[in-house]
C-alpha cells in the first residue's frame, strides 16, 4: 500500500512544474518576440532600453518579410524582417 502511495505522490509531484511551465509560457511568447525584436535592433544601432510591445503590421507584412511596429520605451520603430538579412528598421516620429 506504501509503495502504491509513494508512486502516486511522486508522480504528481512530477506533473505539478510541468503544469506550471505549460501555464507561463502563453505569458513569455510575446515577451520573447518584444526582446528578439529589440535585441536585433541594438545589434544594428539602434537604442531601445525597454520593449514595451510588439504589434505585427498586416498591411506591410508579405510572405518571408514580416513588418512589426515596436514600442521601445525611449523610442518607436517600424521593423521590417527577411529571413537571413538585416532588419530594414524605421524610426517612427512621436508627432506622427
Amino acid at each position: 500500500m506504501r509503495k502504491t502511495v509513494m508512486m502516486r505522490f511522486t508522480g504528481l509531484a512530477l506533473a505539478i512544474p510541468f503544469a506550471v511551465g505549460l501555464a507561463a509560457s502563453d505569458a513569455r511568447t510575446e515577451e520573447t518576440l518584444q526582446g528578439m525584436l529589440a535585441t536585433q535592433l541594438r545589434a544594428q544601432g539602434y537604442p531601445c532600453d525597454k520593449p514595451l510591445k510588439a504589434e505585427r503590421d498586416d498591411k506591410l507584412s508579405k510572405p518571408d518579410n514580416e513588418a512589426w511596429t515596436l514600442t521601445c520605451s525611449n523610442a518607436t520603430y517600424r521593423v521590417s524582417r527577411v529571413p537571413d538579412l538585416a532588419a530594414k528598421v524605421e524610426k517612427i516620429d512621436e508627432g506622427k
